[in-house]
């Protein structure tokens, strides 16, 4: 495989520097981790795209995402659909649709839990306090590494071991017969366990598992239009990379995805159009070299088109 340059922030329309080969080659990163600009939002910074036009939208670009992407790698996919006319849209489906018609596999879809929700009031329904993350591979055999998210057993496990029965040392199979089937003995001893796919997280930064994620939203970082707390790449980047891996965001926005993989030690690209949030990630990375005292070579590409490529 053709040695690439990483650590890189390219200041660029991504569909024109994902689609440059020598930047990005076939089968060269280990995850990909991103949010796009939601349908009809963000119009100040990005424009806005009509549902309608969503899908015909993001198609080319995840194209290029699977050309660029490893074989056994992942593709984390944050995403809501809004409401519109008191009803929700439904061009996130649609994209999931067409997603598995371009070739991806649907693996699983993780809910973000967001606890500090703004609170509101709407006549027809209560306020939106989660969020998907779409989780698509290339192969049905693919990197994970579940250990690395580990969450504590719970105080449910004290009472529960107490009063073990025999039949807590027996697999019990459902009788609905799901496969599903239960050994409470196995967790016997366990201090910590595999976590579900809602996520939550207990501590909330803009700098650290089931499918529901529980996090805040980004609150100390205002500068983008919208931001996720530093703990949601985190984890996807514990559970599908290993130290030196390379984790692509391109949709960089402020760059919490390549802040997240610089802290734990992998190797990133990142993509940003609007050039004050590419300058502000490319701060925040450098900013984070001086705090910890290890130094990260960082560079910020400015790509106006194919054939201009500069340092900034």
């Amino acid at each position: 495989m053709r040695k690439i340059d990483t650590n890189r922030i390219y200041n660029c329309n991504n569909i024109d520097c994902l689609s440059d080969i020598k930047i990005f080659p076939d089968n060269t990163v280990d995850l990909i981790v991103t949010s796009p600009p939601y349908a009809e939002r963000r119009t100040d910074s990005y424009g806005g795209i009509a549902p309608n036009k969503y899908v015909d939208w993001f198609l080319p670009i995840s194209n290029q995402l699977k050309r660029i992407l490893k074989k056994r790698g992942s593709f984390i996919l944050n995403i809501k659909e809004n409401v519109n006319n008191c009803e929700r849209q439904t061009y996130v489906l649609e994209l999931m649709l067409a997603l598995k018609k371009q070739g991806w596999y649907w693996v699983e879809e993780y809910c973000w839990y967001k606890k500090n929700a703004y609170p509101g009031k709407w006549p027809n329904r209560f306020r939106d306090t989660w969020e998907r993350c779409f989780h698509f591979t290339k192969n049905k055999h693919f990197k994970m590494y579940q250990d690395a998210v580990k969450v504590p057993i719970g105080d449910w496990a004290k009472p529960r071991f107490r009063s073990m029965t025999e039949k807590d040392f027996i697999r019990h199979v459902s009788r609905t017969k799901s496969k599903f089937g239960r050994n409470v003995s196995n967790w016997l001893n366990k201090t910590r366990v595999y976590p579900h796919n809602v996520v939550i997280f207990e501590k909330e930064h803009y700098v650290e598992p089931t499918n529901v994620l529980h996090f805040a939203t980004e609150c100390s970082n205002r500068k983008h239009s919208a931001v996720f707390p530093l703990e949601l790449p985190t984890w996807f980047i514990k559970l599908f990379t290993k130290k030196g891996d390379l984790v692509l965001d391109p949709f960089l926005g402020s760059g919490t995805t390549i802040f997240a993989s610089a802290l734990l030690g992998r190797e990133f690209l990142g993509v940003e159009i609007i050039k004050k949030y590419a300058r502000q990630a490319y701060n925040r990375v450098i900013n984070l070299s001086k705090e910890v005292g290890v130094k990260i070579d960082c560079k910020l590409v400015n790509f106006s088109n194919k054939k201009s490529r500069r340092n900034v």
